[in-house]
């Protein structure tokens, strides 16, 4: 069974930083293509940046290009998303997803494996 748990969500001042962890012990990993989405209050999921399995090919919305930076470890099993310079509009819940293809659409359809999501509030 598959097991992705994210973690490092909290309630930021717009300005602010948080980096979420994805922990994926039961994946292979090394060879796992994977994405963070996000889903905001009566909005549909929308990918925020995904990742190859080697990290050669990385894909990010345009909402956050320039503040935002995705890793894998592949070591530890973690996928990391850095959020920088967070401003309200990112408020939402975030999902990693695994079991898939990256590509520069990331799409949520692309993805088969999903986490429960961590809660990002970015006050203004």
């Amino acid at each position: 069974q598959v097991e992705m748990v994210e973690s490092g969500g909290g309630l930021v001042q717009a300005g602010g930083s948080l980096r979420l962890s994805c922990a994926a012990p039961t994946l292979h990993f090394d060879g796992d293509e994977m994405g963070w989405f996000r889903q905001a209050l009566g909005k549909e999921r929308e990918g925020v940046s995904c990742t190859s399995w080697d990290g050669a090919h990385i894909y990010y919305a345009n909402s956050v290009k320039g503040r935002f930076t995705i890793s894998k470890d592949n070591g530890n099993k973690t996928l990391y998303l850095q959020m920088n310079s967070l401003k309200p509009e990112d408020t939402a819940m975030y999902f990693c997803a695994s079991g898939g293809k990256c590509s520069a659409r990331i799409r949520a359809s692309d993805f088969g494996y999903w986490g429960q999501g961590t809660q990002v509030t970015v006050s203004s």
